[in-house]
């Protein structure tokens, strides 16, 4: 690795060039950083203990965008965007952290406002930046940083977010690809505004029939249900469906019986799941989209705040919005038209694919907030757009995770290095990111990537991860714990959801 300069040379990066100010750069040693706001403030991004040595950059671009930067005094070369999910407005402390030890410069941006900000979408430039300027601007600044400390340009650069990271990983491909020459996108949403409609539309539907609203418990006892129908289909029963595309369990079997007070679902509940996990249907019902795999449960409780900021502050304008106003085609259309980069399904790539860049996507099968089917479906445009899926294997792959959730959780094994996971070992074979970068730098792309699901500090088995459309298969003789026990076999049902 090359050695950074003296960490006194860190204070002269302070200073405005043209937009960007960089409005503090303080040396800080291993051990445990304390941003300013607490815990609270940074929620899933709070980050954990530091272990290099490092000069901590703080700046804005424009004077809105904000932005940090951490340079570490034992460089690997490269340069890593660590991208922030939701309504953003914070510092996706969390993977700086956790890469910094590894040699990375590592770069994150706030999307352009702050999390305290309610009302930021009311904003023409701040949902300008959300969409897809901030991420750009702050991979320019960060470039320039690490030319102006290092006194050499960053030889590699990649980028890593999941859920809305992963929607800005898709971003950075899509219309900025010189910036990165590869990308992580983890559970991406490839079209967000569709999915925030299913997600609104059936809150909604829900308030308006108290009778028939679900619990988290409800949601539970149908995943319970649906797993224990399909999960042997795959070999082994472990809690998991390796691939819920073959999953067709009967909800009606959920139905409570007479007398039955517990483990079931009433009628009008029962008409509620059948209609959330069905295609979402326009007002003159036509399907929006494909509906929700086997076992998917969604979210219990009130519409996410960000449902809110996208339908009240960005299309109507208007804070005091009221909801039930809402029309599902009428909406949709609107935001695509006043936000139309908060799409991220485009297949226009060839100038990242030209220039070399790889981009690995993965997403939780079971994923109740950004589904799985939608990115399939984008992979399958993609495919249909670059030449096929052996043609587009070449330059980007998606891995999907039987059993996770929203980015990591759930019944399966959700710990490979992505946006968040602890530990990141830094090993090709079992952390995505260095699979991207042996991928990238070293032409080998990835055929697996290992798994692995942890009750405290065990580890209670791990995964092969398959290129889809490919799964896991247990070879039917080894400990069927343990990774080594399988081997990926294309999936017949995998494969058609690509035509």
């Amino acid at each position: 690795m090359a050695g950074g300069p003296a960490p006194e040379t860190c204070s002269a990066l302070a200073g405005r060039v043209g937009q960007v100010e960089v409005v503090r750069a303080q040396p800080f040693v291993a051990g445990a950083f304390k941003p300013e706001g607490g815990g609270k403030t940074w929620g899933s991004y709070a980050p954990l203990p530091v272990s290099a040595g490092l000069c901590r950059v703080q700046g804005r671009i424009e004077g809105s965008i904000g932005f940090e930067l951490w340079l570490p005094q034992d460089w690997n070369g490269r340069l890593l965007g660590a991208g922030v999910g939701g309504d953003a407005g914070v510092f996706n402390y969390r993977d700086m952290s956790l890469r910094i030890g590894q040699g990375f410069a590592v770069v994150t941006t706030d999307s352009g406002h702050k999390a305290s900000d309610p009302h930021w979408m009311r904003g023409a430039k701040a949902r300008a930046d959300y969409e897809h300027r901030a991420v750009h601007l702050a991979t320019q600044a960060a470039k320039a940083l690490v030319r102006r400390y290092y006194a050499k340009p960053v030889d590699h650069a990649y980028f890593m977010g999941c859920s809305g990271g992963g929607r800005q990983a898709l971003k950075e491909m899509q219309l900025y690809p010189a910036d990165y020459d590869g990308v992580v996108a983890g559970a991406p949403g490839p079209y967000m505004p569709l999915q925030s409609v299913r997600m609104l539309w059936f809150a909604l539907e829900q308030q308006r029939q108290p009778a028939a609203m679900l619990s988290d418990a409800d949601w539970a006892l149908y995943e319970r249900r649906t797993f224990e129908a399909c999960d042997k289909r795959d070999g082994v029963k472990d809690g998991v469906v390796e691939n819920p595309l073959t999953c067709h369990a009967p909800t009606a079997n959920l139905l409570c019986k007479a007398g039955q007070l517990q483990d079931c679902l009433t009628a009008p509940k029962l008409a509620m799941l059948d209609r959330i996990i069905a295609p979402l249907r326009d007002e003159r019902g036509r399907a929006m989209d494909k509906g929700l795999l086997a076992g998917v449960r969604t979210r219990p409780g009130p519409p996410s705040p960000l449902l809110n900021a996208m339908w009240a502050d960005a299309l109507h304008d208007d804070p005091d919005w009221d909801a039930r106003q809402f029309a599902r085609s009428a909406d949709l259309a609107a935001i695509n038209a006043k936000m139309p980069q908060l799409r991220a399904d485009s297949t226009a790539i060839t100038p990242f694919l030209k220039r070399g860049g790889k981009a690995i996507l993965y997403q939780g099968w079971q994923d109740p907030s950004t589904n799985a089917g939608p990115t399939i479906d984008y992979y399958a445009a993609l495919a249909r757009a670059h030449g096929g899926v052996t043609r587009l294997g070449h330059s980007v792959r998606l891995f999907m995770v039987p059993g996770m959730y929203h980015c990591r959780g759930g019944p399966g094994a959700d710990s490979f290095g992505g946006s968040g996971h602890v530990p990141a070992s830094g090993e090709a074979q079992s952390d995505i990111l260095w699979s991207l970068i042996d991928w990238v730098e070293k032409t080998r792309a990835p055929a697996q990537i290992i798994a692995t699901r942890r009750e405290g500090e065990a580890v209670a088995f791990t995964r092969k991860l398959c290129p889809y459309p490919a799964r896991a298969a247990y070879d039917g003789r080894g400990n069927s714990r343990w990774a080594a026990s399988y081997r990926c076999v294309t999936d017949r049902a995998m494969a058609r959801r690509l035509r």
